[in-house]
């Protein structure tokens, strides 16, 4: 463990002019980014990494180490900088800033093993350091996160649901840093340099909080030592710092974000400097192994063909199940627990679930905080509310990390509660994340199925349920693989194919059994794998039925299912017919807003015979 305290302090300003020129080189050479946004964060992250933060140099994973999250992503040069210092980082890589074949990119992302968390996108790096944070006081450890956040982002509303996350769970080994610099990126921030207000900002949601001159190297550490003993509470220090620090024609200089420096006002600047430079030290750096979910000893589901259940209470099974078997499992709600079923692990295993309050944005960052700690979290809420937090689900696929969201609630046959309820357009957004699984079920035995196959999926995950109770289709003992399908019906003769998910599968099979009483026999399979698509298996049955398909979705048609099927087999010349949510639904009873909205039943045998003709 190479313990940051062993630097005196007096050893930290040639750090930080270290810092600053690498991050002006870096940038210049790079010919983009933000120099000026670094340079005011430049002393307190040499102190952070050199004399505060306990860390293991060549092991980024180390559950014995402190966090740190830096939200304000644009100032990655400063990061980098750091672990050059520290000889992490080669002084030759971190000049490959912003280039193609690089890991060192231009905002944070875990292709640098040092991070563990996407950032760049502003307001969501104190959530994944809360969630850091919280699974550091359920494993005992006194470790602690730190999360620099730049004061522009403090306008994010994100930033304050997770400040009253913070406070709520007692974090008091959770340290936010604001770097108070004053000026954004088009003109100066809402509070400037009222550093006082930000302090009861952040008093006011329960924290302790301490303004700071962000340059004064003997205060910042006064105020950390005081962090370490925050008595329950998280602790805020809001630095007063200057945009462009340490050199005259920057400093607290409007107009310079985002914009590096010529090669002839980069050597002005770093002349200004009087660096020192230190000899280069290097440290072998372990790569981050991705966690991945295991499922020893899992009953299997055990459900009676006669019974009726919504696939959101077979999710809440599952979820208890995994929680038994699989240790690093953990569940987090947005206050809808016993709507999405999630309570089912939080009374079965109160200890492994996290309640986030309708917070959905912070809940999904939290998420991300806890799967950087070896967790594998659970996120549930009503799959309209999940898209709140689309922001957050689009950085989850950039962090890579394995996190499952489970959207309950969706399309119109929740029924009365009206359509600011109902998930009609999460498909699109969920399918457009880089490496996600996405699953639909139809009933128990494929929920309980699906829920582990997505799970033990090394990456972001999204499970779509259902609230009406709907019929038992399967054998307890049926397998769901990734990219298959499921044909439920099937003749020698059949004139069409009918492909459906969740309740219009059912709705298919109704009018199928209608159908055949009418002389028309068609062939229904579940689409269960939404994503990745079984596109040569509804292919080979499409093939089979005079090269007709019908797709069926309780889904607005922009991203859904009849457009994942389009974009798979239109290149083989198939031509996709759909029944989708076409006109803005209404209160009503689920069978009511089916028909209103041309998927029930009825609809599809209508269709079927037009097609057919």
């Amino acid at each position: 463990m190479a313990k940051s305290q062993d630097l005196p302090i007096d050893h930290i300003p040639p750090i930080a002019a270290r810092l600053r020129k690498l991050s002006i080189e870096m940038t210049t050479r790079a010919g983009s980014g933000h120099p000026t946004s670094c340079m005011s964060a430049a002393d307190i992250v040499a102190l952070l990494f050199f004399r505060v933060m306990r860390y293991d140099v060549g092991n980024p994973a180390s559950p014995a180490s402190d966090k740190f999250v830096l939200s304000k992503g644009h100032a990655a040069p400063v990061l980098y900088a750091a672990l050059v210092e520290a000889g992490t980082l080669s002084c030759d890589e971190a000049m490959t800033l912003r280039q193609i074949d690089s890991r060192i990119e231009g905002h944070p992302t875990p292709r640098c093993p040092w991070v563990q968390i996407a950032t760049g996108s502003l307001g969501q790096g104190l959530s994944a350091g809360a969630g850091m944070a919280i699974a550091m006081k359920k494993d005992d450890s006194d470790r602690r996160v730190f999360v620099m956040l730049g004061d522009g982002e403090a306008a994010e509303g994100a930033v304050w649901e997770a400040a009253a996350f913070a406070a709520h769970y007692q974090l008091d080994n959770l340290v936010a840093i604001l770097d108070a610099n004053r000026l954004g990126q088009s003109e100066a921030t809402m509070l400037g340099h009222d550093v006082d207000a930000y302090a009861k900002r952040f008093e006011a949601f329960g924290w302790n909080a301490m303004v700071v001159d962000g340059h004064d190297l003997n205060a910042l550490q006064a105020a950390f030592d005081k962090a370490g003993a925050a008595n329950g509470k998280p602790t805020a220090l809001v630095a007063k710092t200057f945009k462009g620090h340490g050199v005259s024609f920057l400093e607290d200089k409007d107009g310079h974000h985002g914009k590096p420096l010529s090669e002839d006002e980069a050597a002005q600047a770093i002349a200004e400097l009087n660096v020192v430079e230190k000899t280069a030290n290097r440290v072998e750096t372990s790569v981050n192994e991705p966690v991945t979910l295991e499922v020893p000893g899992l009953e299997p589901p055990a459900y009676d063909k006669n019974d009726k259940l919504a696939t959101r209470q077979a999710y809440g099974k599952v979820l208890a199940k995994l929680g038994t078997v699989c240790p690093q499992v953990v569940a987090l709600d947005g206050d809808v627990k016993n709507s999405t079923f999630a309570i089912d692990l939080a009374k079965a295993h109160p200890d492994k679930y996290i309640e986030c309050y309708i917070a959905e944005q912070n809940m999904v960052g939290v998420a991300m905080g806890l799967a950087a700690q070896g967790r594998i979290p659970f996120v549930s809420s009503f799959g309209a509310f999940l898209i709140r937090a689309a922001d957050q689900i689009r950085m989850a696929g950039i962090t890579r990390c394995n996190i499952n969201l489970c959207g309950s609630h969706a399309g119109v046959s929740i029924g009365e509660d009206g359509p600011s309820q109902m998930a009609l357009e999460e498909l699109g957004l969920v399918r457009s994340i880089p490496g996600s699984v996405v699953v639909y079920p139809a009933d128990a035995v494929a929920t309980e199925r699906l829920v582990v196959a997505a799970a033990t999926h090394p990456g972001f995950s999204f499970i779509r349920t259902a609230r009406p109770k709907t019929a038992i289709l399967y054998d307890n003992d049926e397998q769901f693989p990734l990219g298959e399908l499921k044909v439920l019906r099937q003749s020698d003769n059949d004139a069409l194919t009918i492909a459906a998910a969740g309740i219009t599968l059912h709705e298919s099979l109704a009018a199928a059994d209608a159908l055949k009483d009418d002389g028309i026999n068609v062939r229904v399979v579940d689409l269960y794998s939404v994503k990745p698509f079984p596109t040569d298996a509804l292919r080979a049955q499409v093939e089979a039925t005079a090269g007709k398909l019908l797709v069926v979705e309780d889904h607005y048609p922009a991203g859904g299912l009849g457009e994942a099927a389009a974009a798979a087999l239109a290149p083989h010349g198939v031509r996709v017919h759909s029944l989708a949510v076409n006109k803005l639904p209404r209160s009503g009873k689920g069978p009511e807003l089916l028909a209103y909205c041309g998927i029930d039943a009825d609809a599809i045998c209508k269709k079927v015979k037009l097609v057919v003709g």
